[in-house]
C-alpha cells in the first residue's frame, strides 16, 4: 500500500512536468538558470497554506521559508539564514509574513504546556499572548481570541524581521526592502493586509537599531 502511495507522488509529478512543457517547452531550461526573486515569504508548515498558490506566484517568483506558527527567532539559524540569504544574495524587496487562521501552533500556544520539545518552539507565541493577555483575556469567544492571536504573533515577526542585522545593513547601503504582516484567512481563501509593515529604521523602536544615528 505505501508503495502505490509513494508511486502516485511520481505520477503526479509526471503530469505536472508534462503541463508545463505544454505551455513552455522550455520552461525548466529557464528556471535551471538561476533565481531572482522579489519576493521572501516566511509561512507556517500548515499543508494547507500552500504560499505560491495562494498570491498566484510562478517558480522562480517566491523564495519561500516555512515552519510552525510563521516564527521568526534570532536564535534559529535555519530562518536567520534564509533572511540573510533572501536580503543579501538575492537581493529580494519584500519580506511576507504570512500566518493563518486555524492554525494548529498557534491554539497550541493557548493551552498549558504539555512537556513534549514543541513547547520550546511555542514559548514564543506565549510570550506574545501574555504581552496582550488584558486584550485577549477580554474576548470570550475562543475562536476570536485564537484569530487574534495570529494576527498579533505575525505583527511581532514583522518587527523580529526588522530587528536583524541584515534588515538593518540593507537599508543603511539604501536598498529598498520592506517587511510586510499578511494572514492568510483559510476559511475563504482570501489573504488580508495586517497593515504593519515596516520600510526603514525609523520605523523600529532605536534599542533594537545596530546603526546609531549620529
Amino acid at each position: 500500500m505505501c508503495g502505490k502511495v509513494i508511486d502516485q507522488l511520481f505520477d503526479n509529478n509526471k503530469n505536472w512536468t508534462q503541463k508545463w512543457l505544454e505551455k513552455d517547452p522550455e520552461h525548466f531550461l529557464k528556471i535551471s538558470q538561476g533565481q531572482q526573486p522579489k519576493f521572501l515569504w516566511i509561512g507556517c508548515s500548515d499543508s494547507r497554506v500552500p504560499a505560491e498558490d495562494i498570491v498566484g506566484l510562478q517558480p522562480g517568483e517566491l523564495f519561500v521559508h516555512r515552519n510552525i506558527a510563521n516564527l521568526v527567532l534570532h536564535t534559529d539559524l535555519n530562518c536567520q539564514s534564509v533572511l540573510q540569504f533572501a536580503i543579501n544574495v538575492l537581493k529580494v524587496e519584500h519580506i511576507i509574513i504570512c500566518g493563518h487562521y486555524e492554525c494548529g501552533g498557534v491554539k497550541a500556544s493557548m493551552s498549558s504546556p504539555t512537556g513534549e520539545i514543541l513547547d520550546n518552539w511555542l514559548k514564543k507565541i506565549r510570550d506574545v499572548y501574555f504581552e496582550h493577555r488584558v486584550e485577549l483575556n477580554l474576548m470570550n469567544d475562543p475562536a476570536k481570541r485564537a484569530d487574534r492571536l495570529v494576527e498579533l504573533n505575525v505583527t511581532h515577526q514583522v518587527r523580529s524581521v526588522g530587528h536583524t542585522v541584515s534588515a538593518q545593513n540593507a537599508w543603511k547601503e539604501g536598498r529598498k526592502l520592506s517587511i510586510h504582516g499578511f494572514v492568510y484567512n483559510i476559511r475563504e481563501g482570501k489573504l488580508i493586509d495586517l497593515e504593519c509593515s515596516i520600510s526603514g529604521p525609523e520605523q523600529i523602536t532605536s534599542i533594537y537599531r545596530v546603526h546609531k544615528e549620529s
